[in-house]
């Protein structure tokens, strides 16, 4: 996304260009105008008279011969032709109708996870921000159709509130008031609230007395209203006055995800909160990587983040230059992030993960074999049969929704195709800080990491017996302000067997 600031930058140059071209071409038009408007006044008032001298004569004859024919030629040129070419060279790059589909839900997203109401959006009232940024009404509209369109009416109703907000407050725009509310009456409707539906489709009318729809959903829902109160034995009439809708005024439907609640909870820092005696097990300490040549003399700074399961993080384990070459190596390659679809094995996209990711090997350059070679010393498992290193960028709204790193007893072909065996740990490198959002959280015992620039953390997937430890069920909550550059390292089993042999127990 910074590559399309510039190329509308260069669009912007070139919009400019075109505007001074017509503005000239203009000015030479109006300057020829006003030359001869003063000329024929002259020649009009004693037509023989001005003839009667041969020069006037003769520059007449010129003048329609060939300066008027050199004036349509300068009205015929369209100075456009370089915008349009240059327009329609940067095209290729330009977002389509998924990409804009996928920022407004990426602000829905936020908006769902941080617990921010739409005005706190569209204001830009938002933890962190450099530069202020608002949503027009057009903007709040545009974000209640495309939850409209998705047939989500829990968002469709507080985006068009928002909209209809700010018209009330006066601001100019180029949606109505009427369109704002007839999405918004309907909306209310499907979320099962037919007192307000019937109130703003009667402001519809007020406001539109020939929509096309109102009158009838105005009848249809006094009807059903009518009907719900009788069932009731009840006699009471809608209410009279309008409420504003506000965040709290609906529930959010529920969706596929059953630890929701508890995964957005640790995402704005509400998580468990460890006890002074838990807290009291946890160590900093220097790493040497069970005396690894190259850290002995420099050992890698250690933190526990978390006791069990043992959540580790490393200090200074990336400089700002070996940061900046690999992100550098991966930019020209990322592409949107996959998952592996639990019964086919095949690598997918999925709307619960949303970044963009490279793959990069030791063969690229030195500094990734440098990397590589680090995390070997310090975590003392081999990295032979590791995946490659995984650079992934999210950007704002950017997620992955809680889920395992290694593979279950229900899907066995996971890794088949590698032939290492399932992922007994995860190495995660954070590359940037972020100015809100973007903590590394686990539900199952609440703890949330946050990122740290040149910092590493690292965790087991797997008991040393091979069974998965289900409690590192983990993800990464949406970027709220920010970009979250990481890199990881999935190791995998083969390779281990003298390096973390087995325990004497399942869940040693």
């Amino acid at each position: 996304m910074t590559d399309l600031i510039f190329t509308e930058q260069q669009l912007v140059q070139s919009l400019k260009e075109y505007i001074q071209a017509e503005e000239s071409k203009l000015a030479a038009i109006k300057s020829w105008a006003n030359r001869l408007d003063a000329l024929t006044r002259t020649s009009t008032a004693d037509p023989e008279g001005y003839l009667a001298h041969p020069v006037n004569a003769y520059k007449l004859m010129k003048r329609l011969n060939t300066e008027w024919s050199e004036l349509e030629n300068m009205v015929l040129q369209d100075p456009a032709d370089g915008f349009i070419s240059n327009i329609s060279v940067h095209r290729q790059y330009f977002p389509d109708e998924e990409d804009e589909k996928g920022a407004a839900k990426a602000l829905m997203r936020l908006q769902d996870t941080y617990k921010l109401d739409p005005e706190s959006i569209s204001k830009g009232r938002l933890p962190g921000v450099k530069f202020n940024a608002v949503l027009t009404v057009d903007d709040c509209y545009d974000m209640g159709k495309t939850a409209y369109n998705e047939g989500d009416y829990y968002h469709t109703v507080l985006w068009m509130q928002q909209a209809l907000k700010q018209l009330d407050e006066g601001e100019e725009a180029v949606v109505t008031k009427s369109d704002v509310l007839d999405y918004l009456s309907y909306s209310v409707y499907q979320m099962g609230d037919i007192p307000r539906a019937i109130e703003l489709t009667r402001r519809l009318v007020v406001v539109d007395p020939n929509h096309q729809r109102a009158g009838g959903n105005l009848r249809y829902f006094e009807k059903l209203y009518a009907k719900e109160m009788r069932e009731r034995e009840k006699t009471e009439q809608p209410p009279a006055t309008e409420t504003p809708i506000e965040l709290g005024t609906y529930v959010r439907p529920p969706d596929y995800l059953p630890e929701r609640e508890t995964y957005e909870a640790l995402c704005r820092g509400e998580g468990v909160k460890m006890t002074i005696q838990r807290q009291s097990r946890l160590f900093c300490r220097y790493q040497d990587g069970n005396r690894s040549p190259r850290l002995l003399l420099a050992p890698v700074k250690e933190e526990d983040e978390w006791d069990s399961p043992h959540i580790v993080r490393y200090l200074d384990v990336l400089s700002d230059a070996e940061i900046e070459k690999i992100k550098e190596l991966a930019k020209p390659r990322l592409a949107r992030a996959t998952v592996r679809d639990p019964k086919s094995g095949v690598l997918t996209v999925a709307n619960y993960r949303v970044s963009k990711s490279a793959w990069l090997e030791g063969e690229d350059d030195p500094v990734i074999a440098r990397v590589n070679q680090r995390i070997e010393d310090i975590t003392g498992l081999t990295v032979e049969t590791a995946e490659l290193l995984q650079v992934a960028n999210y950007g704002v709204g950017g997620q992955y929704e809680p889920h395992y790193d290694f593979s279950r007893k229900d899907e066995p072909d996971a890794f088949k195709t590698l032939g290492t065996g399932n992922r007994v740990a995860t190495y995660l490198n954070y590359m940037s800080d972020v100015e809100a959002g973007g903590a590394t959280v686990f539900p199952d015992f609440g703890a949330a990491i946050w990122p740290r620039k040149g910092t590493a953390v690292f965790w087991y997937n797997l008991f040393r017996s091979g069974e998965g430890d289900y409690r590192t069920r983990h993800a990464a909550c949406p970027v709220l302000v920010g970009s979250k550059w990481v890199s990881n390292k999935w190791i995998h089993e083969r390779g281990q067997e003298f390096r973390r042999p087995c325990g004497l127990t399942e869940v040693d």
